[in-house]
């Protein structure tokens, strides 16, 4: 077993494997990338508290402790907008298993293949390139996912959700209060629902998409770029539609804003992600 007490910028590169990475730290910026090589630590700023580092049994372990009396929660609850507190990088292997926790702040996850988990209470969150099973959450502020396959799961209390260039089998993506645009890349057996209460969704698709479709509002309008999904106003507004052979699903749901559905044109020298 491994342990470091960071105080100040420090680089540390891990002998031995990992597998796992639990981060858990207050406020600050975390950026966690796939990359060959050993596995290694990047502290670049540290404010009050400490970043404990500690790798044991393939199992490396980043956090900062939030002090135990009442006091001490008070103080971090107040220094939650005051971000960053500490600023920390990851380079680890691609199948490595992440679980990624911060008090505030930023976080950025690229490149890793097996299952990431990210949970954050206020800030923004940036996926990109993810494989596996992908859940992001977080209670205000928005979460990006870029060219991410899998399974993929985002929600948001107040905050924008994007998806982009993403060819997931299946996609949660919810909103309380915010709104969601996704541009999927031909979803053929993809299962896509996607569930705001207060806020727009935009979705566009490929052309030669095969989905069978299905949006709702209780309160706003929908909009089409497929002549296949039709529309009507009773008893509430809803449209319904299949494209292609429909092998996959796309629900989208919204209780009080918009839908529409667009049409991306296909692109011939394009050649499909394997």
């Amino acid at each position: 077993m491994a342990g470091w007490t960071v105080e100040s910028p420090q680089r540390l590169t891990l002998q031995g494997p990992v597998t796992r990475l639990d981060v858990r730290l207050l406020s600050g910026r975390l950026n966690v990338v796939a990359a060959d090589g050993p596995t290694r630590v990047d502290i670049t700023y540290v404010a009050r508290r400490p970043v404990l580092v500690d790798h044991s049994d393939g199992r490396l372990t980043i956090r900062q402790e939030r002090g135990r009396s009442w006091s001490d929660a008070l103080r971090w609850l107040r220094s939650l907008h005051r971000y960053p507190r500490v600023d920390v990088s990851v380079a680890v292997p691609a199948d490595v298993l992440a679980d990624l926790g911060l008090g505030a702040g930023a976080v950025v996850v690229s490149g890793l293949r097996r299952q990431t988990t990210v949970d954050i209470a206020a800030g923004q969150i940036t996926l990109m390139g993810l494989r596996g099973t992908t859940s992001a959450k977080i209670t205000s502020g928005p979460v990006e996912a870029l060219g991410v396959r899998g399974d993929l799961t985002l929600e948001t209390v107040s905050g924008e959700v994007i998806i982009a260039d993403s060819a997931a089998d299946r996609v949660r993506a919810q909103t309380v209060s915010g709104a969601i645009t996704c541009d999927f890349d031909n979803p053929r057996r993809s299962e896509i629902r996607l569930t705001t209460i207060s806020g727009s969704i935009i979705v566009r698709v490929r052309e030669d998409s095969d989905l069978a479709v299905r949006l709702n509002t209780a309160s706003g309008r929908i909009t089409s770029g497929f002549p296949q999904v039709r529309g009507s106003t009773f008893p509430l507004p809803n449209s319904e539609g299949v494209l292609g052979d429909g092998e996959g699903k796309l629900w989208a749901s919204a209780t009080s804003g918009s839908i529409a559905l667009l049409a991306r044109a296909v692109d011939d020298e394009s050649e499909e992600l394997p």
